[in-house]
């Protein structure tokens, strides 16, 4: 008889599933086991990918997305296991995670279904693996954030069990979907999910269902597996909140409505969590709203003040129509900015408002001519847009800067990486990813398991600690990623490192089996760089390059008239010895030609039939560094990634090195 039946659903995370099915054949060695993988019609390869490398997995495809439940329900059907492990792709599990729960099963007949401790990719306990149904008072604590307030407290924080050890074993009433272990027995009483959950929920229900049926459910702590949540959502079209609050609300009707009160209660606690994810979601399009408009009407009060010294006998807008002048036009200018498209949720566009703008103003002059009451005075309201023009630029760019984490956009920052390994595999990831032209790494050095290779350097990298002393490595070098080869260290290895470091603030990643592929918590890294002209450069996109003429253009028509002429007359005139500020001012004109621009590679790289832009005043390479093969890396990387920000962000760096340096 088959001991364990795993059941995966997968939907477009092949990367995720290659490695996981790599970690489940290393926890399967002493087992009898089948894998099912339903796939709900993934267009990522996965398919191609299980009947290559993985022929032993029964593999039923899907023509559509049939959800969670519904899929998961079709390998519940086929399994044939004395236990069944239903688990989400984009998971790893350690080496003794089947072995100690089944041992875990036979020590206790009363379990029906048992989980273990499930840990996010940075070490953290995933708090879903543990939790209570959503009664009334539980929601209540979860919602107003007095579970979060007081999360050692018995009272406060029953919802995600936080005041219970971690590190204990013990009766709960839900386990996370992600991973849930159950004898064949339950099912076959039970049944699999209820498939009016098309994704969320059916785990509380199926959990509540087996509880009713008589039986046990159990945290087991003694073994962990990584879970890298969200994953398959990530790639799906799905509102997943909305999903996520309408399987809440099922699940409140199916089990706990009992009484109106009690369901009143749900109810309401459920639409105000759902209403905080949703500002939650478009934080920054109601920041920006309530910017621009407070903006908008402090310009049409200092174009008033202005107009005012400029032209006496005006007395400013009337008192009756103050509250007309302080609204209407403002609301008028942030109506056409959303159809503009000015408001998105994950960045600020400077280019859209400024097409909005241009519509507005015309619009508003010309109702003046409908409305001749409230035609005041269209020289203040020049001056008022006139203002406004400049203060949107400058409130986005400076928000830009305080508050870079909100944007899409990530900063030009090199992220130093930790190799944990220092074997052929470990050196191997490590020049791939140091060739990677597409992403900016710092390989600061290698991990290994003895002490006796410290300050010894391998093919170029530095071993400089060991999987001992690897958290003050990761601080003494303020390590932003660490990176594990699966096939030099034990899955248990790896997880053990991951938990003893939650605290450090750390991407933990983990390459793929065939090396191919560095799967982590934010993304997945193909290592081996596509041919180049297979590459999306931002560059190249007719938008992007449009804004960058703009503001190359706005840029050096500035400098020409302000900042050109002194420098012109102290270096050209006066023969002085030019510094790197005076190289690049006196280059300017070259970017009204349109030979060069402010920002850009270093060298021409359009002999070689490539467009990463015209060559820069400054770039990365001008204070990044001044290897010949890491400024390649760095054009390529500009190329890809170069947005307006990333040159403002650009141009400040090498003026402040400019100017600070001593020639």
């Amino acid at each position: 008889m088959t001991d364990l039946s795993i059941i995966l659903v997968n939907y477009n995370v092949k990367e995720f599933l290659k490695n996981l099915l790599h970690s489940i054949k290393k926890a399967s060695q002493n087992l009898s086991t089948e894998i099912i993988v339903i796939d709900n019609a993934s267009d990522d390869g996965s398919i191609e990918m299980l009947r290559e490398k993985f022929p032993e997995v029964k593999l039923i495809a899907n023509d559509k997305n049939l959800g969670f439940g519904k899929a998961n329900n079709i390998g519940l059907h086929l399994a044939k296991g004395k236990y069944i492990l239903l688990i989400n792709p984009d998971t790893l599990v350690a080496e003794d995670t089947f072995t100690k729960l089944i041992e875990f099963f036979e020590t206790h007949p009363d379990a029906g279904m048992i989980g273990c401790k499930i840990l996010n990719p940075d070490g953290t306990l995933q708090l879903a693996c543990r939790r209570s149904f959503p009664g009334p008072w539980t929601s209540f604590t979860k919602v107003t954030g007095l579970s979060t307030l007081f999360p050692k407290s018995k009272l406060f924080a029953k919802y995600n069990l936080t005041y219970l050890d971690e590190n204990q074993t013990y009766e709960v009433d839900a386990i996370s979907g992600s991973f849930m272990m159950m004898k064949k027995e339950v099912y076959d009483k039970v049944g699999g999910f209820d498939e009016q959950f098309f994704m969320y929920g059916e785990d509380l229900d199926l959990c509540f269902r087996i509880q009713k049926a008589g039986y046990k459910i159990y945290y087991v702590h003694t073994t962990q597996i990584i879970h890298y949540k969200g994953e398959s959502t990530k790639r799906s079209s799905l509102d997943e909140t909305k999903v996520f609050y309408q399987a809440m609300h099922l699940f409140v009707k199916k089990h706990l409505s009992s009484s109106f009160i009690v369901e009143l209660i749900l109810r309401s606690a459920i639409a105000v969590r759902s209403l905080f994810a949703f500002l939650g979601k478009k934080k920054l399009i109601i920041i920006s709203v309530l910017i621009d408009f407070i903006v908008f009407n402090l310009c049409l009060y200092a174009a008033q003040e202005i107009y005012q010294l400029v032209k006496p006998t005006w007395r400013g807008f009337p008192e009756y129509a103050e509250w007309i002048v302080y609204t209407i036009p403002a609301l008028l200018q942030i109506i056409i900015a959303s159809f503009a498209g000015a408001y998105q949720k994950n960045k600020l566009s400077i280019l859209k408002v400024l097409i909005s703008i241009a519509i507005s103003f015309p619009l508003l002059t010309s109702l003046t001519f409908f409305f001749k009451q409230f035609a005041f005075s269209r020289a203040a309201i020049l001056i008022g847009y006139i203002l406004v023009l400049l203060s949107f630029i400058l409130w986005r760019v400076l928000f830009k800067q305080l508050f870079n984490k909100l944007f899409i956009y990530d900063s030009e920052k090199q992220k130093r990486t930790l190799i944990v390994g220092t074997q052929n595999n470990a050196l191997n990831i490590a020049s791939k990813l140091k060739q990677k032209r597409t992403e900016l790494r710092n390989i600061v050095g290698l991990i290994s398991s003895s002490y006796k290779d410290v300050g010894n350097k391998i093919d170029s990298f530095e071993v400089i600690g060991t999987d001992q002393n690897i958290q003050k490595v990761i601080r003494d070098y303020k390590v932003d990623e660490v990176i594990f080869s699966s096939d030099e260290l034990s899955y248990n290895q790896m997880i053990q490192i991951i938990s003893s470091l939650r605290k450090e603030n750390v991407e933990f990643k983990v390459v793929g089996s065939d090396q191919d592929f560095v799967v982590g918590k934010t993304s997945v890294s193909i290592l081996d760089d596509m041919p180049l002209f297979e590459l999306s450069f931002n560059i190249s996109d007719t938008k992007m390059r449009f804004i960058k003429t703009i503001f190359d253009y706005s840029l050096a028509l500035f400098t020409l008239f302000l900042v050109y002429p002194f420098i012109f007359f102290k270096y050209r005139i006066a023969s002085q010895k030019k510094s790197d500020f005076a190289e690049m001012i006196l280059k300017v004109p070259y970017v009204i030609s349109g030979r060069y621009s402010f920002v850009g590679p270093k060298e021409d790289y359009n002999s070689q039939n490539i467009f990463l832009g015209k060559k820069g005043l400054t770039g990365f390479w001008y204070y990044e560094t001044d290897d010949k093969e890491e400024i390649e890396k760095l054009d390529f990387y500009y190329a890809k990634n170069q947005n307006i920000w990333m040159d403002i962000e650009i141009i400040s760096k090498s003026l402040n090195k400019m100017l600070n340096k001593k020639n």
